[in-house]
């Protein structure tokens, strides 16, 4: 298993700070971004941590650096712009929607299963019992479901794995909501299959057995398009 180091997951979490900044005030295009020392303080990491994230910025072009001036906030590339993947508009193309989340979905945890750090597993737990008491509360769960499965793209160690998984946020609300309501409400028996179908994902990633882990996630995305259309391919 390879470990993502504390410093690389900080710088991680300094880029996406950051990244959250550009545009705003004083941190609109062409402006001048404040000293390593000062960004260092506000966020209060070392300035090797924050050199990561300002790197990865450079890197996509977000900002640029300038001898003896320091860095400055670029103008947003067309092809950094983020992928809008668009409302689905009947049930052929929900179909086709989780389609793609199982191709998708079994190859993140499967990289989290091989690459997550310690730290990254007890996330995804936490998330899971998190989801499992929403449902025990009688909610819907689709906010926690939805953070669980965010859970394990942050951990597969690919950003572009979990960039998309954010930009499907919206598709996999509605998909998560229609597939309950035409099941109509859940019952226990449904609830402790959804229920037992999290924790075999968890304890495929916790085990570092990619192989299960996929089988797991296709169980379980297979499940709710078994529960949608019937079984019907």
């Amino acid at each position: 298993m390879t470990a993502v180091t504390p410093d690389r997951r900080l710088g991680d979490k300094v880029y996406e700070q950051l990244l959250s900044l550009l545009g705003s005030e004083g941190f609109e295009t062409h402006a001048r971004l404040p000293g390593e020392i000062e960004l260092a303080r506000r966020f209060a990491v070392s300035r090797p941590v924050l050199r990561q994230a300002l790197a990865r910025l450079r890197a996509e072009g977000r900002i640029s650096a300038r001898k003896g001036s320091g860095n400055y906030v670029e103008a947003l590339q067309p092809q950094a712009d983020i992928v809008e993947f668009g409302p689905l508009t009947s049930i052929p193309d929900i179909k086709t929607f989780l389609d793609f989340r199982c191709a998708l979905e079994g190859e993140i945890v499967a990289r989290s299963a091989q690459d997550a750090a310690p730290a990254a597993v007890q996330e995804i737990a936490r998330r899971q019992e998190a989801f499992e008491q929403a449902l025990q509360a009688g909610a819907s769960g689709i906010d926690e479901d939805i953070a669980f499965h965010a859970a394990i793209a942050a951990a597969c160690g690919n950003r572009f794995f979990e960039m998309t998984m954010t930009a499907l946020i919206a598709q996999t609300r509605f998909s998560i909501d229609l597939v309950r309501k035409l099941a109509g409400p859940m019952q226990a028996q449904r609830r402790q299959q959804v229920i037992a179908e999290h924790r075999a994902i968890v304890a495929a990633i916790a085990a570092a057995d990619p192989v299960a882990a996929r089988a797991a996630m296709s169980a379980h995305l297979q499940g709710g398009i078994a529960r949608l259309f019937g079984g019907q391919t």
